[in-house]
């Protein structure tokens, strides 16, 4: 199987600055040129499927992508981004006042924090495996584009590559970017990571 793993195209201006991982925000208008562009340059690459977070800004980017093929776009909910649980939608800045430990440590070591009535990294982790590990039994020889986001994106691939928890923000992952894993038999190879729409040699070669 080829797998597209693509982050979700530039979500709304209410999201800047705020925690947002299941907190449904949509596309901003530059998100939308980004997945439409997105989808063009990959008109050409035989997807089989389509699956996407069911996030309204990342169903909102596979929608091109699927429109174009005649696919549905199927939702996985394993695809979601964190939860954030009782700090979703709050300012960095409110956060800091209103758990200052809290935020000190996630500063410090994001991936070791559990947040409160939310999840851990190693819940997403988990979740994006599992997903991803369906796909490869359905999906066998097919090319799939999956629309979620960048700490999936991360996990999958810090996973692939044995990168530590702690050193996946060295993973650049930009709205709108597409990160190729294929698997050759039972192992997967990173083909791509982080090329955008704007990457035409890059994506034409898919």
């Amino acid at each position: 199987m080829k797998l597209l793993l693509l982050r979700h195209a530039a979500p709304t201006d209410d999201a800047r600055g705020r925690c947002y991982g299941k907190l449904d925000i949509g596309l901003s208008p530059e998100g939308e040129r980004q997945a439409a562009a997105l989808a063009g340059s990959l008109a050409t690459t035989p997807i089989a499927a389509v699956v996407s977070s069911p996030a309204a800004r990342a169903v909102a980017t596979a929608r091109p992508l699927a429109d174009s093929r005649g696919l549905d776009v199927d939702v996985s909910d394993d695809l979601q981004e964190l939860d954030f649980g009782e700090l979703e939608g709050r300012t960095y800045d409110e956060i800091a006042t209103t758990h200052p430990e809290l935020h000190a440590r996630w500063m410090a070591e994001p991936t070791s924090v559990r947040f409160p009535a939310g999840e851990s990294y190693d819940d997403l982790r988990r979740r994006a495996e599992t997903a991803i590990a369906g796909m490869r039994e359905a999906h066998r020889g097919e090319v799939v584009a999956v629309v979620t986001h960048g700490g999936i994106v991360r996990a999958v691939v810090a996973g692939i590559l044995g990168v530590a928890p702690e050193r996946i923000f060295r993973l650049g992952v930009d709205y709108a970017s597409l990160t190729v894993v294929e698997w050759i038999g039972d192992e997967p190879v990173v083909q791509t990571v982080n090329a955008r729409a704007s990457d035409g040699d890059v994506l034409l070669r898919l």
